[in-house]
């Protein structure tokens, strides 16, 4: 089993506004069981078990949360900054809620199955409002 995400947390969880992502954190351990395609699967799948922590990969304002996006379960959404949001689907429990402000390595939610048929973190990062491969900017392990 993999060890939890490496937490780094920023001292001032509002000075995320206006400014750019310096580091991104990987949402949780566990294995890339499905890869980004930009015409099919707009994020990455992460594997692993039921109620492991999901954290904040970078500093940022919960923008919305709930099951209200058809294909995502329990679905947390965070704004970053005036370029990039990330988006946590298919979480157990969601410890954060719209509106709050939260720190990079924050643990804001539990993986689960919600709105599917295994346990995985459904992963996506946009930019600009455009999907990204998150592969791309998060760190190598």
């Amino acid at each position: 089993m993999q060890s939890a995400p490496k937490v780094t947390a920023q001292s001032d969880p509002a000075a995320f506004e206006g400014k750019a992502v310096d580091v991104w954190l990987w949402p949780t351990a566990g294995p890339v069981t499905r890869g980004y395609s930009e015409s099919v699967h707009k994020g990455i799948d992460i594997g692993g078990a039921r109620g492991d922590p999901v954290v904040a990969v970078a500093a940022g304002k919960v923008v919305y949360g709930g099951t209200g996006i058809v294909g995502f379960g329990e679905l947390l959404i965070i704004k970053h900054n005036e370029e990039y949001l990330s988006a946590y689907g298919h979480n157990d429990r969601l410890l954060v809620t719209e509106g709050e402000t939260v720190t990079a390595g924050q643990i804001i939610a539990e993986k689960g199955s919600s709105g599917t048929d295994t346990v995985k973190l459904h992963f996506e990062i946009r930019r600009e409002g455009k999907p990204i491969d998150p592969q791309r900017v998060l760190p190598r392990r």
